[in-house]
């Protein structure tokens, strides 16, 4: 790679960084400041400075990964920092993902309105599994995380068979089960896409029958209710798209590790894969009434009037 490349992708990922820290460091601070004021915070609000930080700290583990593989990438690929990179990024992103989702679940289950029993059910105790589910997700981002031992201590044995040059058919399949394991990794990922299309295509059916019903009483259509669940709808599609695409660039990145000449591939996904986090956390506070008025006064040099609410973000 030149010299050209290497600063182009450094300017890039220095911009996307600082975009980033600043849309998720503000969410933060928000959501902070009002939880320290008031001694307590709604759940929607805790998710959301929870998948904030998460993201702050994947930002940072991204940006360290890409200034490695540009300008140290024999470092990056061997030894223990590639392991510390690898398990604090697994841990960190499947935690992302899941507060994502969790989020996406509490929208739908508060807005949605359908009359079948299993949906009130989950509706009457969405608090609680909401919580359950955040549970969950710390577990599964452990779980994923730990998995790491053991494709590591297949790699260093196959880094030993690589110097030594004396490859069996025996390691041959070692090294492509070693192969298989990273890829199938990829599939922690499944479940919270899932859930998050559930949520979206909930959402636009209620929208649909509310809508409906509006229109049968005359009532205009541009009630509370229906404001909520274009908001809602508009946060969830744009983490889905998002997040085909951050899905999209890792495969990429993986894909690269194991197929040689593709440095420039590798460093594109990079750039790719920062823009996930980066970019949502924008979508996030222009969703949120009380984030985006804050937001935009800060922009306009109006923040000294502009203090925390007593009563934090408002939820959708």
């Amino acid at each position: 790679m030149s010299g050209l490349h290497k600063w182009v992708f450094l300017v890039l990922s220095a911009t996307q960084f600082i975009l980033g820290m600043l849309g998720n460091g503000f969410i933060v601070w928000v959501s902070g400041s009002s939880w320290f004021k008031n001694k307590t915070i709604s759940l929607s609000d805790f998710i959301i400075a929870n998948l904030a930080l998460s993201r702050i700290v994947l930002l940072w583990i991204l940006l360290v990964d890409g200034v490695l593989i540009v300008f140290s990438s024999k470092v990056h690929d061997e030894g223990i920092i590639m392991q510390i990179i690898d398990i604090f990024w697994t841990f960190t992103n499947h935690l992302s993902i899941w507060l994502a989702t969790c989020l996406s679940v509490l929208y739908c289950l508060k807005i949605a309105s359908f009359s079948h029993p299993t949906f009130l059910w989950l509706k009457w105790r969405v608090s609680r599994m909401v919580v359950q589910m955040i549970l969950g997700a710390l577990v599964l981002s452990c779980a994923s995380a730990l998995s790491l031992i053991h494709e590591f201590k297949m790699y260093s044995i196959l880094g030993g068979i690589d110097g030594t040059g004396n490859v069996t058919e025996h390691f041959r399949k070692k090294r492509n089960e070693y192969k298989l394991i990273h890829v199938l990794g990829t599939l922690w990922n499944l479940p919270p896409l899932i859930v998050s299309l559930a949520s979206y295509f909930l959402l636009i059916v209620s929208l649909g029958r509310h809508t409906q019903r509006m229109e049968q009483s005359g009532t205009s259509s541009g009630d509370p209710s229906t404001e909520a669940h274009k908001r809602a709808i508009k946060i969830i599609l744009s983490f889905l798209l998002l997040f085909l695409l951050y899905f999209l660039a890792f495969l990429i990145t993986s894909s690269s590790y194991f197929i040689p000449g593709t440095e420039m591939v590798k460093i594109i996904g990079e750039l790719i894969t920062m823009f996930y986090p980066a970019s949502h956390s924008f979508i996030l506070i222009l969703g949120n009434s009380k984030l985006k008025h804050m937001f935009v006064g800060m922009l306009r040099c109006e923040s000294g009037h502009l203090k925390p609410g007593s009563k934090g973000p408002v939820s959708l």
